[in-house]
């Protein structure tokens, strides 16, 4: 497992960006990776464009730390190209009928499973199964780090908890975060945020109540004492300008 994943998802559906069907896949598999301690950095809702998998998938791949999970386009249907496309991107175009996968399909579907369903079975290289717990059509993985499952909520949630159960399970490693809340403006505090490293992650959120400005500023990373050092140039700042204050701290 890589030690600190960069987790992506992949939505593929033009019938999402058309307004036809509401996605449900983000906000189940990000509240599967927080409950494991883990966090998405990006998330991608595209439609079933050729060019654009392959751009995108290609992005991840160039990761050297990412695991993605891509929702969508592994059906028998001419405009499902998900697995034509992984098989290009992550395994140099080649492709296999799997054996398990076919036996699935044909007993689901029996002499039905023929001529199309069973193409639902061709798959790049080397690839591994996630269960289906509808139809037994199967989803895959490969490297254990790129999931690929249905667009059908009811059959690729189960997927997710499958493929995170297995590979991905817990994080091992906290991250730290602190919270504060400063009356002031978020122009005030620009210079300080200069200054704070940029592996770490700063966010600031300016809210106007009435006639009063404040700052909501948080700060995470992995290593305590460095969250903890570059924190105290917000609080110092305070002190020396007299803003009132209100710390938070959290372990996410």
């Amino acid at each position: 497992m890589l030690e600190i994943p960069n987790f992506y998802s992949v939505i593929i559906g033009t019938e999402l960006l058309n307004g036809r069907r509401t996605d449900a896949h983000f906000t189940f598999l990000n509240q599967q990776l927080l409950s494991r301690g883990w966090e998405q950095k990006a998330s991608f809702v595209i439609n079933d464009d050729i060019n654009l998998m392959e751009n995108v998938f290609n992005l991840i791949k160039n990761d050297p730390n990412s695991v993605m999970f891509c929702f969508g386009g592994i059906g028998a249907t001419p405009d499902d190209y998900t697995r034509q496309i992984a098989g290009k991107v992550f395994c140099d175009g080649k492709m296999e009928f799997h054996e398990e996968a076919k036996n699935r399909i044909i007993n689901q579907f029996g002499s039905e499973a023929y001529p199309h369903r069973i193409n639902m079975a061709y798959l790049p290289i080397n690839a591994k199964l996630l269960k289906n717990v509808v139809n037994n059509v199967a989803g895959f993985y490969l490297e254990n780090r790129f999931f690929f499952t249905p667009g059908f909520p009811s059959m690729s949630q189960a997927m997710v908890v499958e493929a995170l159960d297995k590979h991905y399970p817990k994080s091992s490693i906290k991250k730290y975060r602190l919270i504060m809340t400063i009356e002031t403006s978020e122009n005030d505090l620009i210079d300080i945020m200069k200054k704070i490293p940029s592996h770490l992650e700063l966010s600031s959120l300016p809210k106007i109540l009435g006639d009063k400005r404040k700052v909501v500023i948080s700060l995470a990373g992995y290593d305590k004492d460095e969250v903890d050092t570059n924190f105290e140039l917000f609080i110092k700042f305070c002190k020396e300008n007299k803003k009132e204050y209100i710390l938070k701290d959290i372990n996410f």
